[in-house]
């Protein structure tokens, strides 16, 4: 019974991580630490075992949807490698943080960032160019669905925002795509879909230093990670695949809505 509940839980988590860029970890964390509480055969899911079990499971789903994504040309590789300067160092420092964190903390806090970052989606967002001279220093450009878009990213704003996402991502087990979806939308106009799978690409590096080091402090429970993985995999390339047929606007809707509705349970959870 335990390996079918963790195998949709999985399968839901990658769908949804692949689907929005968020690595997953705002849907496996709540359920797991609701599981927690409300059956014993989920005794063994602390909060530290939990976020290491996170991390390396969103290993796998930001690697399936990645190499979907990459397929049909959204990844801004350039640009995903200047957030990872900054989000590797603090994916490690977080991780080493959790270790210090209560569980009704832990509720209270990641509830509370979940809503604040739901709430940036309503500010005016910095709109995808399509007229921008393309020849100018630092301008990226991508093709999608038709349309010429073209965007800047400021390194040192990138670094100091990626730093900040990679000790939330290593604290919280959230992958950081939660955090860096809005800020590519809203502070660097990505369309949507890019920023999406730009994500994606990052998660995957910034979940796999987390879940070393989640190892290497001992927090990874092996029997039950194994039951996450195959759902892990198979959610991430459908999420991917279903990312692709929606538009920028619904996608960003749901983004918003699906914050939301997790940042509220977690907060009623960590102030039980």
């Amino acid at each position: 019974m335990v390996f079918v509940v963790c195998l949709v839980i999985g399968i839901i988590t990658a769908f949804v991580g692949g689907l929005m860029g968020l690595g997953g970890g705002i849907v496996l964390i709540p359920s797991l630490l609701f599981l927690n509480q409300a059956s014993d055969a989920f005794a063994w899911a602390t909060p530290q075992a939990i976020v290491g079990i996170s991390l390396v499971s969103m290993v796998f789903t930001a690697m399936s949807s990645t190499v979907s994504y990459y397929k049909r040309g959204r990844v801004d590789v350039r640009t995903g490698i200047l957030f990872l300067t900054g989000s590797i160092p603090g994916g490690i420092l977080g991780s080493w943080l959790n270790q210090f964190v209560e569980a009704d903390e832990f509720l209270l806090y990641f509830g509370c960032i979940t809503i604040v970052i739901s709430l940036l989606f309503f500010i005016k967002r910095k709109e995808p160019s399509i007229h921008m001279n393309s020849e100018l220093k630092g301008v990226r450009t991508f093709h999608l669905n038709g349309t010429t878009y073209h965007y800047t990213v400021s390194k040192w704003i990138a670094f100091g925002l990626s730093l900040a996402v990679g000790i939330l991502s290593g604290l919280f087990g959230i992958g950081g795509g939660s955090i860096m979806v809005p800020a590519m939308i809203l502070l660097f106009g990505f369309p949507a879909h890019i920023a999406t799978a730009t994500s994606m690409f990052m998660i995957f590096f910034i979940s796999l230093i987390g879940a070393a080091t989640h190892i290497a402090l001992g927090h990874i429970e092996w029997e039950y990670l194994l039951f996450f993985i195959p759902g892990a995999w198979v959610g991430g390339k459908l999420g991917a695949w279903v990312n692709q047929r929606l538009t920028g606007k619904v996608l960003v809707w749901i983004l918003r809505i699906l914050l939301i509705i997790i940042g509220i349970r977690m907060i009623s959870q960590g102030l039980s």
